[in-house]
C-alpha cells in the first residue's frame, strides 16, 4: 500500500506539471506524513543527511565551475584547432575531429549539454561551409556529446556512486574504455558515411602545425592528465582531484590563456619586451588578477552560472535521496528483489527489463533524478543476481546517454536546436540515424562486462 501510494502521488505530480525535484520531495513528505510514523524533524534531518554525508557529491559544484570556466575561457576552441590537426586531413575528417574534441572536451567538462554547447557552437557552423549535411554535422555532435557523461569525469557517475555507495575512481576507471569504444565508433561510421557521400576532408596541415596546435592546447589536454592521473594513482579522492580542476580551469581561463577576466587582452610578451622583464611583470599579473577577479563581470557570471547549475542540481539529488529514504525504510527495493528472484529470472531477462525502463524514464526525466530514484530499487536486485556494482553502473550511464537524444526531454536536442536554429523536430529526425548505433553499443556494453570492467581490475 505504501509503495503505491508513494508511486501514484510521484506520478499525479509530474502528470499535472510539477518540477520532478518538487515532486520527488513532495511525495515522499506525503507517504511519510500519511502511511509512516516518522516525523517532519527526521525529514529536515534527512535531507541534510542526503547531501552533507555524501561525500562525493561535493565533487559535482567543482566540476561544474571547472567546466564553466573551460566552456567560455577558449578552451574548446583550441581542443577544436588540434581535432582538425589530427584527423582533418581523413575523409570526413572534420565530422571525426568534432567527434575527438567531444572527447577531449567531456574529459575536462563531465557535462554532456556543456560538451554539445561548447563544441557544437563553433563547429557545426564550420561543417556547414565545409559541404557537411548540417543535418548530419547536428546528429554527429548531438551524440558526440553524449560522450560527456562517460568518459570520465563524469557528474552521471558521481551520482551513481553516491546513490549505490560504490567506488566514485572505480566508476571512473570503467568508463575509459568505453568512452573510447563509443567514441572510436562514431568515428568509423562517419568516415563509411563519407566515403558513400563523397564528403569532403581537408589537407594534411603538416607536422609544425600539429605540434603548435597541440601545443596552445595543452592547457585543457593538462587538465585530463592532472585530473584522472591523480585519481587512478591514487593521490586524490575525487572530490579532492575536482577542486583542483576547479581552481586550475580558472588559471588557464584567467591567466593563461586570458580570454576572459581582467587580463582579457593583455598580451604575455609585448612587442621587443625582454624576456625575464615579461616573465616577472606575468608573475606580479596573477595576484593582481586573482584580487580583480572577485570584480569582473564575466568571471562573476560563470561563478553564478555555476551556482545556479549546482543548486539546481543538489536541490534534485537531495529530494531523490529522500525518495530513496522512504524506498529503503519501507524495504520496497527488498521486496522487489526477492519477488524477482522467486520467479528464477536470469540476470540476462533482468538487464533487459532494466534498460527498457531506463530507455522509457530517459525520455521524460533528467540523468541525475533517474538515477538516484532507480539506483536504490535496481541495484540490490542487480547484486542478489551476480551482476558487478561497477559494470551496472555503466549501463545505467550509457542508458542516460541515450535520454540525452531522445524527446520530450533529451537535452542535447535542446543544445542543438538552440545552436542551429532548427525546430525540435528537424533536431530529432537528425539525430535518429545515430540511435541505431547508440542502441548497439548499449548491448555491447550489457552483454559484454569485460568492457567495463577491464581497467578497473587491471588497476586493483
Amino acid at each position: 500500500m505504501t509503495a503505491l501510494a508513494l508511486f501514484a502521488c510521484l506520478f499525479i505530480l509530474m502528470f499535472i506539471g510539477v518540477p520532478v525535484a518538487i515532486s520527488l520531495g513532495l511525495s515522499s513528505l506525503l507517504t511519510i506524513l500519511f502511511f509512516t510514523n516518522d516525523s517532519l524533524a527526521s525529514v529536515a534531518l534527512k535531507m541534510f543527511e542526503s547531501v552533507s554525508e555524501h561525500y562525493t557529491l561535493l565533487a559535482i559544484p567543482f566540476f561544474i565551475l571547472s567546466s564553466s570556466f573551460l566552456s567560455t575561457g577558449g578552451v574548446a576552441r583550441r581542443l577544436i584547432d588540434f581535432a582538425i590537426a589530427s584527423v582533418g586531413h581523413v575523409r570526413g575528417g572534420l565530422a571525426m575531429a568534432s567527434v575527438l574534441a567531444c572527447m577531449l572536451f567531456a574529459a575536462v567538462s563531465g557535462s554532456s549539454p556543456a560538451t554539445v554547447a561548447a563544441i557544437g557552437s563553433i563547429v557545426l557552423v564550420g561543417m556547414a561551409r565545409s559541404g557537411y549535411p548540417l543535418d548530419f554535422a547536428a546528429g554527429t555532435i548531438s551524440t558526440a556529446g553524449t560522450l560527456g557523461i562517460l568518459i570520465p569525469p563524469s557528474i552521471v557517475m558521481l551520482v551513481y556512486a553516491s546513490a549505490t555507495e560504490v567506488s566514485a575512481a572505480r566508476m571512473f576507471e570503467a568508463g575509459v574504455i568505453p568512452g573510447l569504444l563509443m567514441g572510436l565508433s562514431l568515428m568509423v561510421v562517419i568516415y563509411i558515411v563519407a566515403i558513400k557521400k563523397n564528403l569532403p576532408s581537408q589537407p594534411f596541415p603538416g607536422v609544425r602545425t600539429l605540434m603548435s596546435t597541440g601545443a596552445r592546447a595543452m592547457g585543457g589536454l593538462m587538465l585530463i592528465i592532472l585530473v584522472l592521473g591523480s585519481i587512478y594513482g591514487g593521490v586524490a579522492s575525487p572530490t579532492e582531484a575536482a577542486a583542483v580542476a576547479a581552481v586550475y580551469a580558472y588559471l588557464v581561463c584567467v591567466w593563461v590563456y586570458r580570454d576572459v577576466g581582467p587580463l582579457k587582452g593583455v598580451k604575455w610578451r609585448n612587442e621587443g619586451e625582454n624576456l625575464v622583464v615579461a616573465l616577472i611583470r606575468n608573475i606580479i599579473a596573477l595576484p593582481v588578477a586573482i584580487v580583480k577577479s572577485a570584480f569582473d563581470q564575466e568571471v562573476g557570471k560563470m561563478i553564478k552560472e555555476s551556482a545556479r547549475v549546482s543548486v539546481v542540481l543538489l536541490f534534485v539529488i537531495a529530494n531523490a535521496m529522500l525518495f530513496a529514504y522512504v524506498l529503503t525504510t519501507e524495504q520496497i527495493p527488498h521486496g522487489i528483489a526477492s519477488t524477482l528472484v522467486e520467479w528464477g529470472l536470469p540476470a540476462w531477462a533482468f538487464l533487459i527489463l532494466v534498460n527498457i525502463l531506463l530507455l522509457v524514464a530517459g525520455n521524460f526525466m533528467e540523468p541525475s533524478a533517474i538515477i538516484m530514484i532507480m539506483a536504490p530499487i535496481l541495484f540490490p536486485i542487480a547484486m542478489q543476481l551476480g551482476i558487478d556494482p561497477i559494470h551496472f553502473g555503466i549501463i545505467m550511464v550509457v542508458n542516460m546517454e541515450l535520454g540525452m537524444l531522445t524527446p520530450p526531454v533529451g537535452l542535447n536536442l535542446f543544445v542543438t536546436s538552440g545552436i542551429t536554429g532548427k525546430s525540435m523536430l528537424w533536431t530529432i529526425k537528425a539525430c535518429a540515424p545515430w540511435l541505431g548505433l547508440m542502441l548497439i553499443f548499449l548491448a555491447m556494453i550489457t552483454y559484454i562486462p569485460a568492457i567495463s570492467l577491464f581497467l578497473p581490475e587491471m588497476l586493483h
